[in-house]
C-alpha cells in the first residue's frame, strides 16, 4: 500500500525547516549505510544527534500524530526519530531494501498519539520506542522539503505489486509505503533535494491487513459524513475493531 500525505507541514514550517537545513552540517551518507547499501548510496545526511535534525524531527512526528490519514493508514505503534538527507550534483541512491530492524536512541521523543472519536486511531497509539529498544521497520516514510521545480531528477522510485511508482511531491508532503519495498532515488542533476526519511513499527505487521483496515475506516468516515444509518455505522465500526483486535501486535 502506497499513500501520499498532503499538507503534512505548513508552508511556514517548510520555509523555516529549509532555512535550517540549508545551513546544517552535512556528512557523507555512506557513514550510515550497511555493507550492501554502501555500494549504491551517494548522498549526504545529518548525524543522528544533530540538533537541527532533532528539532525538525520532533515537528514531523507531532504533525504525524495529528494527521488522520497517517494514523489510519500506518496504525503506528512506534516511530523512529526522523533522519535527513540531501542530494545534489548527481548524487543518488541505487535500488535497496531498508534494514528490517533499527535500534532506537535512548532519548524519549514524543508523547501519546492523538486519537479520533470514530474508528480511526482508537487504540491509543504511542510514538515512543518499545521496551526492547528495537524497532521493526514495517512502514517507510519520506517527507519532501524541496518543491519539484527546484531540482531535476531526485525521484523516489518504489517497486510494488503494480510495477514502479515514481514519487516527487511538493514540499511539505509525504509518501508512506511498505518497508519491504525495493526502492531508489534517481540522480539529482540540478538544484538540491532536501528530505526526511524514517520508519514506523505498526500495530498491524502485514501490509495487506493494514490496507483492509484503511479501506474499512475510509468507508466508515464517508458514511458518517453523509449522514448514514447509525446502526450500520456502529456495526461496521465493530467489524473494524474486531479485525484490529485479531491482527494487532501491541
Amino acid at each position: 500500500m502506497l499513500i501520499t500525505i498532503p499538507d503534512l507541514l505548513s508552508a511556514e514550517h517548510v520555509q523555516r525547516c529549509r532555512q535550517a537545513l540549508a545551513s546544517a552540517d552535512w556528512t557523507n551518507g555512506n557513514r550510515t549505510a550497511g555493507h550492501v547499501a554502501a555500494h549504491v548510496k551517494a548522498n549526504r545526511q545529518l548525524t543522528l544527534d544533530d540538533p537541527i535534525g532533532r528539532q525538525i524531527g520532533d515537528l514531523i512526528v507531532q504533525a504525524l500524530r495529528q494527521h488522520p490519514v497517517f494514523q489510519s493508514a500506518a496504525l503506528p505503534a512506534h516511530i523512529l526519530p526522523p533522519r535527513f538527507n540531501r542530494y545534489e550534483g548527481g548524487e543518488h541512491y541505487g535500488f535497496h531494501i531498508d534494514n528490517a530492524v533499527f535500534r532506537l536512541p535512548a532519548r524519549p521523543r514524543t508523547g501519546p498519539a492523538h486519537a479520533d472519536d470514530a474508528s480511526r486511531s482508537q487504540s491509543g497509539l504511542q510514538a515512543e520506542g518499545p521496551s526492547s529498544g528495537l524497532l521493526r521497520t514495517d512502514i517507510s516514510t519520506t517527507v519532501f522539503f524541496s518543491d519539484p521545480s527546484e531540482y531535476e531528477g531526485g525521484e523516489l522510485i518504489i517497486q510494488d505489486t503494480y510495477g514502479e511508482q515514481r514519487v516527487k511531491l511538493p514540499a511539505g508532503q509525504a509518501v508512506v509505503y511498505p518497508g519491504t519495498s525495493l526502492h531508489r532515488v534517481t540522480p539529482v542533476t540540478q538544484g538540491v533535494r532536501y528530505g526526511s526519511f524514517f520508519w514506523t513499527q505498526s500495530l498491524v505487521r502485514d501490509d495487506t491487513q493494514r490496507s483492509i483496515l484503511l479501506q474499512q475506516d475510509i468507508a466508515i468516515q464517508r458514511l458518517i459524513q453523509s449522514g448514514g444509518d447509525p446502526d450500520t455505522i456502529s456495526q461496521l465500526t465493530g467489524v473494524y475493531h474486531n479485525l484490529l483486535r485479531l491482527w494487532a501486535e501491541p
